[in-house]
């Protein structure tokens, strides 16, 4: 499906996430999900240095690059398509960051629910 007929979390047009660094499962900049993604990349989050340095210590290093699979390594600030899963843990552990909704795909609501991304919307 492409990001055209993508929905979001609030049920209108997918929007885009970020184009730099280029983000998404399919580095498209869109949080687009498929069935192989089996970490549903569908949460843009504009990351902080607490949930970069909570996600490195869990065993995800978003701040190293790693040319290799195309991944520039993170800074706080960027925008990047997470796990919905690794989001809602760091939320739970008190360091979740501040999300776009309308970026964020609706696939993401099978795993965490909209009343809690909204209270991380970035307004």
């Amino acid at each position: 499906m492409d990001h055209q007929h993508a929905l979001n979390v609030l049920g209108s047009a997918l929007e885009s996430c970020c184009f730099s660094p280029m983000t998404g499962y399919f580095r498209d900049g869109f949080c687009r999900t498929i069935d192989a993604d089996r970490g549903s990349h569908t949460i843009c989050a504009i990351v902080t240095e607490e949930f970069l340095d909570y996600s490195a210590a869990r065993g995800n290093d978003l701040i190293t690059p790693r040319p290799e699979f195309g991944f520039p390594g993170l800074k706080p600030g960027d925008s990047w398509c997470v796990c919905a899963s690794r989001w809602l843990e760091a939320e739970r552990a008190g360091k979740a960051p501040p999300v776009k909704l309308r970026s964020c795909h609706a696939k993401a609501l099978d795993t965490v629910d909209l009343e809690i991304l909204k209270r991380y919307q970035l307004h």
